[in-house]
């Protein structure tokens, strides 16, 4: 549910906000649905790697992938492929990290319902 959330909402938004919206998302999606860290990193990692290779491509198609083979060359890259898998990545990491942020956050305010009961000493006096 929060890796769809996640894939989802910024799928949609990733061309109105800027590239760091992605970990905003994460994060506060995290916060909301988040229930396990290793489930929490994996869904944004994967949700937004996703999301910029699409979005990559989508913009690349287009013009038969000039710019891409350039910035590869640029970087030293065989292929604009090695570039479009370091690029989503970085985004993946981000997201990653942004949603295991939040479910942290979420459990430093969750109540710990075992502090809060009276122990079964301090009921018998």
């Amino acid at each position: 549910m929060l890796f769809l959330l996640i894939f989802l909402l910024s799928l949609a938004t990733s061309y109105v906000l800027p590239w760091w919206a992605v970990a905003a998302i994460s994060f506060a999606l995290s916060v909301y649905a988040g229930t396990r860290p290793r489930q929490a990193f994996w869904s944004g990692f994967g949700a937004i790697f996703i999301v910029w290779v699409i979005i990559a491509l989508f913009k690349s198609i287009p013009n038969n992938h000039m710019l891409a083979k350039r910035v590869a060359e640029l970087f030293g890259l065989p292929n604009w492929l090695l570039l479009l898998f370091v690029t989503a990545l970085i985004g993946g990491l981000v997201g990653g990290v942004a949603a295991l942020a939040g479910f942290y956050v979420k459990r430093v305010f969750e109540k710990d319902v075992e502090s809060t009961e009276p122990k079964f000493t301090e009921l018998k006096n």
